[in-house]
């Protein structure tokens, strides 16, 4: 590790600030429909986080990224004033993991991605201008808001109203499961690999084109049905279970099943939205050495913090967020955390494809609501849904209000 300053210095703490703060919010509403369901325990949804988090942003989006997110400042502006920036980066910083800690602690699943932008924005404007600012890029990531949770809603609705025909609603639904089991497996593994090889695997120095990404992820997805139906098969019917709940021994098939698709959205997650803690810490790093790049290197050293910040935040703060997402929202099953984990999975990857702004957060909620209304809509809690709809619209103007305040603070601070 190079030899660092007192702001670069403030600024990896910071960082390591906001991955705790990510990892309590953001990567525990990612994991909360695997707990809910009971298809994990607490601890295996922290190994699988741990593990699947760290290979998505090192692989797809680890090895650079953008040092102002969201494009939402002019770098023309801010290249005027790289000391400026840099205590609006420390604001931001602490603005944004102070909102996902208080969020956290109240069980508010909110945008990792959101609080990170209000606050880059709301520093912008007080120590730049509103010049500074570009407007239709905020717009553009504000109507994420809606356009995330509806798509994944509607994604996820359409697998669960699937899975009822095709699996549920049959006679003999154990002998449907092990008949599709493979196909739902292949079509998770087919996701993974289509967000990893479309995006290119940078720190391998790969980019594959679109033909042989889809032949490589078939391969892939292919492997996944083998395995599926290799664990599947290895469930035994239980009697007693089967006269307690008809469905007893389908749902422990589809707990296996879960377990794929959780590592699906863990590894979107990681490819789509670390780059949230690192980049104003990429941006403090290269405004230190005189000249603000539109993106910077990230040191091997630095993702290897985040990852350990994001895994302790989980482990000791992410129970109440997950909590929201897996019990308080609807009630969840195995396959309907499926439903859900598999439908944010394929939202976030298509998006991040497609260079669209998208929320985690927003995405997996929507799922979860999609979930919860092809069972009525008296299977939804209002007020919870009513809750987290507050808090999302707070997120933005409450970032930006927190990293006005925290960037006089620095700047008395340190100037």
């Amino acid at each position: 590790m190079p030899e660092i300053g007192l702001v670069a210095g403030l600024a990896i703490g910071l960082g390591l600030y906001m991955a705790y703060a990510i990892g309590a919010n953001d990567v525990a509403n990612a994991m909360g429909t695997s707990v809910g369901s009971r298809s994990m325990t607490l601890v295996q949804a922290v190994i699988v986080a741990a593990i699947f988090e760290f290979l998505g942003a090192w692989l797809v989006g680890g090895h650079v990224t953008r040092t102002i997110r969201g494009g939402i400042l002019d770098p023309v502006v801010t290249a005027a004033s790289l000391e400026t920036l840099k205590l609006g980066m420390l604001a931001a910083l602490t603005s944004a993991g102070t909102w996902l800690i208080i969020a956290s602690r109240l069980g508010w699943p909110v945008s990792t991605t959101h609080s990170i932008v209000g606050a880059i924005a709301g520093f912008g404007i007080v120590a730049f201008g509103p010049e500074a600012v570009e407007g239709a890029k905020l717009l553009r990531i504000v109507s994420s808001w809606l356009i995330s949770p509806l798509i994944s809603g509607t994604i996820a609705f359409l697998i669960i109203v699937q899975i009822r025909r095709s699996i549920l609603n049959h006679e003999d639904p154990i002998a449907r499961m092990r008949r599709w089991a493979p196909a739902y497996g292949f079509a998770v593994v087919l996701a993974i690999g289509l967000i990893t090889l479309l995006k290119g695997l940078k720190n391998l120095h790969l980019d594959f084109s679109l033909p042989a990404a889809i032949a490589l992820s078939c391969g892939l997805g292919l492997v996944g049905a083998a395995l599926t139906r290799f664990f599947v098969n290895r469930i035994r019917v239980d009697p007693e279970a089967e006269r307690d709940f008809h469905f007893a021994t389908v749902e422990r098939m589809f707990g296996r099943l879960q377990i794929l698709s959780a590592c699906a959205i863990a590894f979107a997650h990681g490819s789509n939205d670390v780059a949230n803690a690192i980049a104003p810490v990429a941006a403090i790093l290269s405004a230190e050495s005189g000249v603000l790049e539109a993106t910077a290197p990230v040191p091997p050293w630095l993702l290897l913090l985040g990852g350990a910040g994001i895994v302790v935040g989980l482990s000791t703060l992410g129970y109440r967020v997950m909590a929201t997402i897996g019990e308080r929202i609807t009630e969840l099953t195995p396959s309907r955390g499926y439903a859900a984990t598999f439908a944010a999975a394929i939202t976030i990857g298509v998006a991040s494809r497609m260079g669209l702004p998208i929320s985690t957060t927003h995405t997996l909620v929507g799922a979860v609501l999609g979930v919860g209304l092809a069972r009525g809509i008296g299977a939804l809690d209002y007020r919870v849904v009513g809750t987290i709809a507050v808090s999302w619209i707070v997120t933005i103007p409450v970032g930006g209000a927190l990293a006005v305040f925290f960037y006089y603070f620095y700047k008395g601070l340190l100037t």
